[in-house]
């Protein structure tokens, strides 16, 4: 009799170790990561411009605390996610359409944010509707259909 172990939340090694699987997971940490990247370097960018109030307001500081917060939380939660933990998979697929979510509202509103940092967020966004895609995708739906 062949047993098959399975993950504390219910996902089987034998699902996870599938290459389609693999490759969809390694996808989105990778988008996850760039996403997490590009706001801590944005973050950086504001501690360095803080002295230039037309570029950095306090609207700048708040949104992109904010953004580096969710981007490292996305971070875990896809992580575990790809070790096969059901919850990690259902908070990365609220965070990342929350976030992409706010993103275009950001990108939206008019003269609330200076345009640099609408372009940074033009740029998660697009990040963020990969890993939307993704983890919304086929492949990650099977992975957690039976946990």
């Amino acid at each position: 009799m062949i047993t098959r172990r399975s993950h504390p939340a219910g996902v089987s090694e034998d699902t996870l170790s599938r290459p389609r699987i693999q490759q969809a997971f390694r996808s989105a940490k990778l988008l996850v990561g760039c996403y997490a990247g590009l706001s801590a370097l944005t973050l950086l960018a504001i501690i360095l411009l803080r002295d230039h109030p037309d570029l950095v307001t306090d609207a700048v500081w708040v949104r992109a605390t904010i953004v580096v917060a969710t981007s490292l939380l996305m971070a875990s939660f896809a992580a575990r996610a790809a070790r096969g933990h059901r919850r990690s998979y259902l908070r990365l697929r609220w965070a990342s359409g929350i976030m992409l979510v706010a993103i275009a509202v950001i990108i939206m509103v008019p003269g609330a944010f200076p345009l640099w940092l609408k372009v940074e967020q033009g740029v998660c966004g697009l990040l963020l509707a990969g890993v939307v895609m993704s983890v919304n995708g086929r492949e990650w739906r099977a992975a957690f259909a039976d946990a």
